[in-house]
C-alpha cells in the first residue's frame, strides 16, 4: 500500500464514523455538564451514588463500565493474541513506559506543580500508577488500534496492578521522597481494593467477550458475527461510556465546583502527562518500526490511566472529601475530552507510517 492509498485510507475511516463516534466530544461534555446539572438540582444524589459502594468500588459506575468495555472486548479475535505475545518488542517497550517510565513522570509532574499542596500531589501520583484496564479499548477501537494488542497489554498492566500497585505506591510516596529529602505520605494501600477493581472492570468483561466471540462464531459463523452480530452491540460501548461519565461527575460534581482553582493546578500537570505520554509513545512506536495499529495501541495503553482504581483507593485510603480523592476525580476530567482529540491525531498520524512499517506483523 503507497503512503497516499494509506492517507485515503484514514480519511475514509474518519468519514465512516457514525454520528455517535463523529460527535463524541460533543457528547462526552454533555455527560460532563448533565452530570454536574443533576449533582447539583438533586439533593443527595451524590451521596446516594456514593452509598452504593462494595470494597469500595462503585456500583453505578461499575454497570456503566461494564456496559462500556464488554462490545469492545467481544470484538477482539481471542486466537490471534498469541502472534501479539511473541511481540517481544512490543512487549518490552509497553512495559517499561507504563510502569517505568510514565509513573516517574507523573510524579516529577506533581512534584513540580504541586509543591505546596501535598493531598492533590498524592491524589496524582495515584492516578499515575494506576494502568489503563479500560477506557483504552474505547480510544484504541476508534483510532483502529490493534485489537488484540490492547487486550493482551491491558491483560498484563491488570496483572502488575495487582502486584505492584502498593510496591510503586510505597516507593513513590514514601523511599523516593526521603531519598531525595522531600516530605512523604504515609498510604497503605488495600490489596482488595486493587484486585476486586481488576477482577470487575477487566476480567468480567473480558471472559464476557471471550464467551461471547466462542460461542457466537462457533454456532453461526465468523461472517456473521462480525457483520451482524457486533454492529448491533457496537454502539453500546459508547453509551455505556456516556452513562458513566454523567454518573461520576453527578457523584463528584460538588467538589469540582467547590474548588475551582484546585481544578485548574490539577489538571495543568495531567495535560502535560497525556500530551508528552501519548506522543513519546507513538515516536518511540515508529523508531522501532512497529506498525500504525500496534504503536497506537502502545500510545493509548501508556497515554491512559484507570481512573476507576485510583479514585478508588484514595476514597478507600484518605476519603470521599479528600484532595487526594479530588485529584483523581479530576484525571477523568480531562483524560476523557483529551483523550478523544488524539484518537483525531493518531488517525492524522498514520500518513507517516511507511508500508514497511505498516505490516501485520512487526519485525
Amino acid at each position: 500500500m503507497t503512503t497516499t492509498e494509506e492517507r485515503v485510507e484514514t480519511d475514509q475511516v474518519a468519514a465512516k464514523l457514525s454520528t455517535l463516534d463523529r460527535y463524541l466530544a460533543v457528547w462526552i461534555l454533555a455527560a460532563m455538564a448533565l452530570g454536574l446539572g443533576l449533582g447539583k438540582l438533586i439533593p443527595g444524589l451524590g451521596a446516594a451514588l456514593d452509598s452504593m459502594q462494595v470494597g469500595g468500588i462503585s456500583l453505578p459506575i461499575a454497570i456503566g463500565l461494564l456496559v462500556m468495555m464488554y462490545p469492545v472486548l467481544a470484538k477482539v479475535r481471542y486466537n490471534e493474541t498469541g502472534e501479539v505475545l511473541r511481540d517481544r518488542k512490543l512487549m518490552i517497550t509497553s512495559l517499561v513506559i507504563n510502569w517505568v517510565l510514565a509513573p516517574a513522570f507523573m510524579f516529577a509532574l506533581a512534584w513540580i506543580f504541586l509543591p505546596d499542596l501535598p493531598e492533590y500531589r498524592t491524589g496524582l501520583i495515584i492516578v499515575g500508577l494506576a494502568r489503563c484496564i479500560a477506557m483504552v479499548f474505547i480510544w484504541n477501537d476508534l483510532a483502529c488500534g490493534d485489537r488484540e494488542a490492547a487486550a493482551v497489554l491491558v491483560a498484563i498492566n491488570s496483572v502488575f496492578q495487582v502486584f505492584a500497585f502498593g510496591v510503586l505506591g510505597w516507593f513513590y510516596l514514601q523511599l523516593l521522597p526521603s531519598w531525595l529529602g522531600l516530605p512523604t505520605t504515609s498510604a497503605e494501600f488495600s490489596f482488595w481494593t486493587i484486585t476486586l477493581s481488576v477482577v470487575v472492570f477487566l476480567g468480567i468483561p473480558l471472559v464476557a467477550g471471550f464467551l461471547t466471540r466462542t460461542i457466537g462464531e462457533k454456532r453461526k459463523g465468523r461472517d456473521w458475527y462480525e457483520s451482524k452480530f457486533l454492529p448491533n452491540i457496537g454502539p453500546w460501548a459508547l453509551y455505556g461510556l456516556l452513562f458513566t461519565i454523567v454518573l461520576l461527575f453527578a457523584l463528584q460534581g460538588d467538589n469540582i465546583i467547590a474548588k475551582p482553582l484546585g481544578v485548574i493546578r490539577i489538571a495543568i500537570p495531567l495535560l502535560i502527562y497525556f500530551v508528552v505520554v501519548f506522543g513519546a509513545s507513538m515516536l518511540i512506536g515508529r523508531a522501532l518500526r512497529m506498525n500504525y495499529a500496534r504503536t497506537t495501541t502502545l500510545a493509548f495503553t501508556a497515554a491512559s490511566n484507570n481512573f476507576e482504581l485510583a479514585i478508588a483507593v484514595a476514597i478507600a485510603t484518605f476519603g470521599v472529601a479528600s484532595g487526594q480523592a479530588l485529584a483523581g476525580v479530576v484525571g477523568p476530567l480531562i483524560e476523557v475530552p483529551l483523550l478523544i482529540a488524539l484518537v483525531y491525531v493518531a488517525l492524522w498520524a498514520r500518513k507517516f507510517f511507511t508500508p514497511a512499517t505498516n505490516q501485520k506483523v512487526t519485525e
